[in-house]
């Protein structure tokens, strides 16, 4: 059997000084298709411990994070689903700033990257889209509903609540933009028309003049 394999680990963070709800970190273990019976997680105040066998990769990973410092394990929320397990690590202390890093050892890990679509700067934080927190606050509000997620295709549900909506939302206004343009298009036509036929007239009169 081969060793264990590390997963790629996504992370961004928000702190606030006052309100605990918006001091954590998100931190997303990229392994699809793992089996709740397959999956191993060990969240402790300072550390995380993930093992786990992905059925579509034919492979087994394991991850070891030692924090850079202490989260709330109770508050922290996991939502696994079929593509990943989605993490919401509720940081202990109360702070303004950003922690620097991940994790305790300043040292760069290749697995280790920024997850942008979740990353704002320290300073835009009141500027983050709320539905962005709701979202994540909303998957951790369903306790028990992990495995559930991940035999029921909870990928698919993620994907058809927020992806394709926006997506098709958006694509949905272009296409309407563009079809109002043609429409206008098409109206202006005849009024040319109706203006080219109002000059000649003038013009012979002008000549018989």
């Amino acid at each position: 059997m081969s060793a264990a394999a590390t997963p790629e680990v996504l992370w961004a963070q928000r702190s606030n000084k006052t309100d605990a709800a918006k001091n954590f970190i998100y931190l997303t273990i990229s392994v699809p298709d793992v089996q709740p019976s397959n999956l191993k997680l060990d969240l402790k105040p300072q550390s995380l411990t993930f093992s786990g066998h992905s059925d579509s990769l034919k492979r087994d990973y394991h991850l070891e994070l030692e924090f850079y410092a202490e989260i709330d394990k109770e508050e922290s929320k996991i939502n696994h689903t079929a593509k990943n397990i989605e993490m919401v690590l509720r940081k202990k202390e109360l702070k303004e700033e950003f922690w620097p890093r991940l994790l305790k050892d300043s040292k760069k890990v290749h697995f280790l990257k920024t997850d942008f679509d979740k990353w704002v700067d320290e300073d835009e934080q009141d500027e983050a889209p709320e539905d962005d927190l709701g979202n994540m606050g909303g998957m951790g509000g369903m306790p028990g509903m992990g495995d559930m997620s991940s035999m029921m295709g909870g990928a698919g549900g993620d994907f058809g609540g927020i992806d394709f909506s926006k997506l098709g939302g958006g694509m949905g206004g272009e296409e309407g933009e563009e079809e109002g343009e043609e429409e206008d298009d098409d109206e202006e036509m005849p009024e040319l028309e109706e203006d080219e036929a109002s000059e000649k007239p003038a013009s012979k009169i002008e000549e018989v003049a």
